[in-house]
């Protein structure tokens, strides 16, 4: 009988070892890749372009922002005399009309102003509504 308990715990041990090193389970291959698929180096070069478009674009803005600024500051605040055309003003130079200033080239311009304002209101863009 101790002969049959040996070789029924020897079998256990074989059984238990095959099952352990031999495995019942399946090894699993990894799924392939699809031919489609996306690789690093395109997922880098298409975020690097999306970088590029987005700092252009906002470049564009940026201009576009500062352009339409200057456009309000010119039609907002005088900066050319009213009465010589072309001649930028002296912003010691000015004359309070109507409660805003008046900014004008040179001393013989102010008195001009003085002379007859209401000729020269069209040219000054504090006046414009």
């Amino acid at each position: 009988m101790d002969k049959k308990i040996g070789n029924l715990l020897l079998a256990t041990v074989a059984i238990t070892a095959i099952v352990l090193f031999g495995g019942c389970k399946k090894k699993e291959q990894p799924a392939p890749k699809p031919a489609n698929a996306p690789t690093l180096e395109k997922a880098e070069k298409t975020a690097a372009k999306a970088a590029e478009e987005t700092k252009k674009a906002a470049t564009d803005v940026a201009e576009e922002t500062k352009k339409t600024a200057e456009k309000v500051v010119a039609e907002v605040e005088q900066t050319m005399c009213p009465i010589m055309d072309g001649n930028k003003i002296d912003k010691n130079i000015f004359k309070e009309y109507k409660g805003k200033k008046v900014y004008f080239c040179c001393a013989d311009c102010k008195a001009k102003f003085e002379a007859d304002p209401e000729k020269y209101l069209v040219k000054l863009p504090q006046f414009k509504e």
